[in-house]
């Protein structure tokens, strides 16, 4: 009863007119910076951080905070009107929310998005008030081993992501890893694959750089060669009666994605440095893997816009955790905001719930405060955004590659990007039409960053012993489903290609 006690204390103070008014612009304003390709929640919380001085310290961390609530939700809409993710975190709506774009159904994957957010956020809120000392030691016990497992995890759920044809899906992930492993080795500092000696790589490739060209550029190239330059507009339901309908529609068809992603995204998020990309990634996989009709997923899924949306708005709640509790940010964005913080002179930790009982329990408030008030601007702003679509794709092609080389460009303001942009366009264009799978390989350069050094500090501490990844009491499970998600697959193959060697 305490604990409610300190909850409606804390959402109280996020409803006093100066928090409720910086709610409502920091929720608009990461809106459209989530929306912007290129931009996203790190970007914009670190580019507004100076503003924050103007305002009590508690008013600005919740102001930063209602910042990443609102890109969280805006990531989806770019991904779905433009196919291009707004940010990393928004790449997996990308799969269904296209489709459904395509057949003039944006207005059910912004809605599905908006209403698998909100969820998503809520879930996670509840979770984070009653649960936050024990998920806080949780997520201490979280080595190398036990992160390497859980990248192993992802990784089994990316076999289910390209389809059947098991050697393209492998080759694919593989492609993905080598691109991963370009610029600096993290444990030496040795270069690698450093295409010759152009000192562009040296830096490795960046992952908006590629989700960029391949979803940004490739999908425009992809829609130009099906469409064979004909005139193609959609026919977008914009009617209070339509959302309501499309509301309903979301509620039943993504309840199942929902559910995963906003639990599967917390606990991912919790986990420090893994961040809201893995768990929607992870959540987008899972919630394939235990669908009926898994041959849906790409095609226009609603849950296949709700899990990954789900997630990664459950996952920012989570990363808050270990860094309040631990003073270890749990994504690049609340590495800004833990920045913010020391600089007002707040130190995180555990004393910071005894000493600064007013400042957490009011930033707690805010969250369940934010998510609401985001829901609301993102229903309210469906209309214009689904209007946008009614334009010809004649006019939105040159939109979506001006769009693609400056939102590249605004990520890393390196010219050497942007021609790597171009160049995975076109890469993806081709092996689309060779009917490769294109996800496997954007998800393993998110992932491979993370897998290969906990792998190398985990074999170090075993002195190269594998046996580590299965005698750790939580690294082990993990290791053991993930291999056995990995070779099913196999076998169901090596199944259906027996009767055929007998007929």
């Amino acid at each position: 009863m305490e604990v409610l006690g300190f909850l409606a204390d804390g959402i109280l103070m996020a409803l006093e007119p100066l928090n409720l008014m910086l709610i409502l612009i920091g929720v608009s304003v990461g809106l459209f910076i989530g929306a912007m390709p290129g931009l996203g929640s790190v970007n914009g919380v670190a580019i507004l951080l100076p503003v924050t001085f103007l305002v009590p310290p508690g008013s600005a961390i919740i102001f930063l905070a209602a910042i990443y609530y609102g890109a969280m939700y805006g990531g989806a809409i770019s991904s779905v009107t433009l196919g291009i993710p707004g940010a990393s975190t928004a790449v997996a709506t990308t799969f269904d929310g296209r489709p459904l774009a395509l057949q003039g159904r944006a207005s059910l994957a912004l809605v599905t998005a908006a209403i698998a957010s909100f969820i998503g956020g809520s879930v996670a809120n509840v979770l984070f008030t009653l649960f936050a000392p024990v998920l806080a030691t949780l997520a201490l016990s979280f080595g190398p081993p036990e992160i390497f497992a859980l990248m192993l995890l992802a990784f089994a759920t990316f076999v289910g992501l390209g389809g059947d044809d098991i050697a393209k899906t492998v080759f694919s992930i593989c492609f993905g890893l080598v691109l991963a492993s370009v610029g600096y080795d993290q444990i030496s500092g040795a270069p690698r694959l450093v295409l010759l000696d152009i000192s562009g790589f040296l830096h490795g490739i960046g992952f908006l750089v590629l989700a960029i060209g391949v979803y940004g550029i490739g999908e425009m190239l992809w829609t130009i060669e099906q469409t064979r330059g004909e005139v193609t507009t959609t026919t977008p339901r914009m009617t209070v009666s339509g959302m309501l309908a499309d509301t309903k529609e979301a509620l039943a068809r993504g309840w199942k994605g929902t559910t995963i992603g906003s639990f599967l995204g917390f606990f991912v998020g919790v986990l420090p440095a893994a961040g809201a990309t893995p768990g929607s990634l992870m959540s987008y996989g899972v919630a394939k893997m235990v669908s009926r009709a898994p041959e849906t997923y790409g095609r226009g899924n609603p849950d296949g816009v709700a899990a990954p949306e789900a997630a990664n708005n459950s996952a920012s709640t989570g990363a808050m955790l270990p860094m309040l509790t631990l003073g270890i940010p749990g994504s690049p964005t609340t590495a800004i905001l833990l920045g913010g913080m020391v600089i007002w002179g707040l130190v995180p930790g555990p004393r910071l719930f005894t000493t600064e009982t007013e400042f957490v329990w009011g930033l707690i408030g805010s969250f369940y405060v934010s998510n609401l008030a985001a829901l609301i601007i993102n229903l309210a702003f469906i209309p214009l955004f689904v209007w946008m679509l009614r334009m010809p794709f004649t006019i939105l092609a040159p939109m979506i590659f001006v769009l693609s080389i400056t939102g590249g460009y605004a990520a890393t303001r390196d010219m050497h990007d942007i021609w790597l942009i171009v160049i995975f366009g076109l890469g993806a264009f081709f092996l689309r039409k060779f009917d490769y799978p294109l996800a496997p390989a954007v998800l393993a350069i998110v992932l491979g960053p993370i897998a290969e050094p906990t792998l190398r500090q985990s074999l170090l501490l075993s002195s190269g012993d594998p046996s580590i990844f299965f005698t750790r009491p939580i690294a082990g499970p993990i290791t053991v489903i993930a291999l056995i998600l990995i070779f099913l697959p196999a076998l169901k193959y090596l199944r259906r290609r027996k009767p055929a060697a007998a007929e």
